[in-house]
């Protein structure tokens, strides 16, 4: 595939992902994904939520395997790459820690170069792995089960936070609703699929606009009125498979109405017309097509990346930190894991 103007690492480089619940390693090699290896935790099944103590306690117990079988399905060894790339924020702290370290000791031991990712710009660049013809300047919507963001990308590592979530992330409302309606977890594609055969109509959730101009989101309040809603039916049991699919319905138009109409605002604000989506949320069917249709009437174009690069993986790292390395760039080994979203570890300002 013909990846103009892209500058990659001459070589193999080895991505290491682990900022929540998906112990993930990939090859990518002048921009080719050469391996994309992703260990879902079960661990965290019978809690409806991701705990963090047992998701760092499983990177420490899956990582290895997982680095061995990316690197043996690429055909590649450890003498072959040019790089290690992980993740170092934002995420929880004691899987960031378990990656990071496992990426800088084998680094360290064979003399190869180390950058460290924010996981957001891997995610936005995560566009690329498919649609490497996408260039700034560009707003993106980055939205998954830790972080709901709007960001303007004037160039590749240079970016402005123009909006963010107040309280619940985007797909963190989808876990939560998901387990209000005995779903399980993780909620997004319970909610998508259950959604489809419902009535997006049926109850009328508020959305949050806030403030006039603001791009922030807030979904705590939409959370709190299907909690309502559920409660005064008896509880998820109460409802028919039908009541339930209308829930999932209208919930879910609520969160992509104001997501979907946010984005676009600020690409309209900002005079780009490039819009990427990306991040875990990106999966979500309704969400892909309000806006890949809202961009067709404008006339810009849309990308977003295939369904197995939406979720956490680490071809996305291995692509961010093949960019870093070819343009010179090496992280210290004293480089910290850090849990927030520090505006010094997502690139320059835009």
């Amino acid at each position: 595939m013909n990846r103009p103007n892209l500058q990659f690492a001459p070589g193999a480089v080895l991505g290491i992902e682990t900022s929540c619940d998906d112990t993930a390693a990939a090859v990518l090699e002048g921009g080719r994904v050469l391996s994309s290896v992703v260990a879902a935790q079960a661990d965290h099944l019978p809690f409806d939520g991701v705990v963090p103590e047992l998701a760092s306690r499983a990177h420490v117990r899956l990582l290895g395997p997982v680095v061995r079988q990316a690197l043996a399905e690429a055909g590649r060894s450890w003498e072959d790459l040019a790089g290690v790339a992980a993740t170092h924020a934002p995420g929880l702290i004691g899987s960031l820690l378990v990656g990071l370290t496992f990426a800088k000791g084998a680094a360290a031991s064979r003399g190869l170069p180390f950058v460290g990712v924010n996981h957001l710009e891997a995610h936005l660049l995560s566009v690329l792995l498919d649609r490497p013809e996408v260039r700034p300047p560009l707003v993106a919507l980055l939205a998954s089960g830790g972080h709901s963001e709007v960001v303007l990308a004037r160039a590749w590592h240079r970016y402005r936070i123009l909006g963010s979530t107040r309280d619940d992330a985007a797909g963190e409302a989808f876990d939560k609703v998901a387990s209000l309606l005995d779903l399980g977890f993780p909620g997004g594609p319970a909610i998508d699929r259950l959604a489809a055969a419902g009535n997006p109509q049926a109850v009328r959730f508020p959305r949050a606009w806030l403030d006039p101009e603001t791009l922030d989101f807030s979904f705590s309040g939409l959370k709190t009125a299907v909690r309502n809603n559920v409660a005064a039916a008896g509880g998820a049991g109460k409802l028919t498979e039908g009541e339930r699919a209308d829930v999932a319905a209208s919930f879910q138009e609520a969160v992509v109405e104001v997501l979907a109409a946010k984005t676009l605002r600020a690409a309209e604000r900002e005079g780009v017309g490039t819009v990427v989506l990306a991040g875990g949320v990106a999966a979500n069917r309704s969400l892909r097509v309000r806006l890949e249709t809202a961009c067709r009437e404008r006339g810009w174009t849309f990308a977003v990346p295939s369904l197995r690069y939406c979720g956490d993986n680490a071809a996305m790292v291995a692509l961010a930190g093949s960019l870093r390395l070819a343009a010179g760039e090496r992280s210290p080994w004293s480089l910290a894991a850090v849990p927030t979203l520090a505006a010094t570890a997502f690139g320059e300002p835009a």
